[in-house]
């Protein structure tokens, strides 16, 4: 990727603890502003690229250092050297001096608890970045129809809920006219029904407004409905960044993505709805798959993902009540804990090219059936596997 044509980061940046006061004089332009108290006295080492198009999420356990790399961006936290630059422009160079105040980075920010303006309406919240110079961005009118805020304009931040309190604080970010978007977190103070309607909210903005977005998340979930591509951070270093599906199958970064079961990350489209069994048909590839019934029309693009724990292997295809049975190549064996192996299945490229799945398997069954990288293998799974969580709807980009 070209730098000058999205975000180019080499730097480090020290967190130290700061008063929650400061996070409001953040919003006005102040330094010093945007806390977490899990991030306190991380340092984050980063040289990362990414492109200026689609959502890429941050992941990491607390204190990772996600929400210092995003405020760093930001402008709310200086780094102690290296270089910052979005799109072309400099915005924060050690060496050169340059050091963008937050308020001149063209950046929306959204936080966990959306900050809003508590003696403005909702109306009032929106117009703030008109208020301030801030203009070129979206329609008014195309925002509030697209985050539904229509009936909310004239309430005040006290009376929304949680959901309603975001979407507005979304609405406000993109009414900035930002280059980017920044969200840390922005649905982990929401229970799961409303976190789920924001997620569709969400879901549509970089196909509407071409504006990309970085997304702090410790929900698996979360980046598996919304992400193009994944960073992985640890310990204040980018472990493993890449496509989206490439990094969620990939079992060796399980340990650094908190409690979500290991597994893999198929993509595919609906292909026929069975309402007689409360089934859906999805197409991998060439290859059909039978799930849970999924509320979508023939063509919509899924994310399913797999438990390892979920599959099983055998050398040939058989006839039992996994109905869902992939042909592939083993590609490596990793050992585990215990009596377990991880093995990692390139599905055949007529199926699913470029597409792989993982089993959780026993280290007896690994030597009984011979696999090892180059073995043929065909792994089978339940459609009950895959579920609830495991079932992303993926709008058209």
């Amino acid at each position: 990727m070209n730098a000058r044509d999205g975000l180019d980061f080499d730097a480090d940046v020290e967190r130290r603890a700061a008063p929650a006061s400061a996070r409001w004089g953040a919003l006005r332009g102040r330094r010093g502003g945007g806390h977490d108290a899990a991030d306190a006295g991380t340092r984050v080492e980063i040289r990362l690229a990414l492109p200026a198009h689609g959502v890429t999420a941050i992941l990491g356990r607390s204190g990772a250092g996600k929400t210092t790399l995003l405020h760093a961006l930001a402008g709310l936290l200086r780094p102690t050297r290296g270089h910052l630059r979005l799109a072309g422009h400099t915005l924060f160079d050690a060496a050169a001096a340059v050091d963008l105040p937050p308020h001149a980075r063209a950046l929306g920010v959204v936080f966990q608890d959306g900050r809003l303006f508590p003696h403005l309406s909702v109306r009032g919240n929106l117009r703030y970045p008109a208020q301030r110079g801030r203009t070129g961005g979206p329609a008014f009118d195309d925002v509030v129809a697209l985050l539904g805020l229509g009936a909310l304009l004239e309430r005040r931040a006290h009376a929304l809920s949680g959901g309603e309190r975001q979407r507005v604080a979304i609405g406000r970010a993109l009414l900035a006219a930002p280059q980017a978007l920044l969200m840390d977190e922005p649905l982990a103070s929401l229970d799961p029904p409303r976190r789920h309607e924001l997620l569709d909210y969400l879901a549509r903005l970089p196909s509407r407004w071409n504006v990309p977005i970085l997304y702090v998340t410790h929900q698996i979930d979360e980046a598996l409905r919304l992400a193009d591509r994944v960073v992985v951070m640890d310990a204040g270093r980018c472990i493993a960044a890449g496509d989206a599906l490439e990094v969620l199958s990939d079992l060796s970064l399980q340990p650094l993505l908190g409690r979500f079961e290991a597994g893999s990350v198929l993509a595919g489209d609906v292909a026929e709805q069975w309402p007689d069994w409360q089934l859906t048909r999805v197409r991998i590839g060439a290859a059909l798959i039978t799930v849970p019934h999924i509320d979508a029309a023939p063509g919509t693009p899924v994310r399913l993902r797999v438990r390892a724990r979920d599959v099983a292997l055998q050398r040939e295809l058989v006839t039992s009540s996994a109905s869902n049975q992939l042909a592939g190549t083993v590609r490596r064996v990793l050992d585990r804990e215990g009596p377990y192996c991880a093995v990692e299945l390139a599905l055949d490229a007529a199926a699913a090219p470029g597409q792989r799945l993982w089993a959780l398997v026993t280290r007896r069954s690994v030597h009984a059936l011979g696999l090892a990288p180059g073995a043929g293998a065909v792994a089978s799974f339940k459609a009950v596997a895959v579920e609830g969580r495991a079932v992303a709807l993926r709008p058209a980009r």
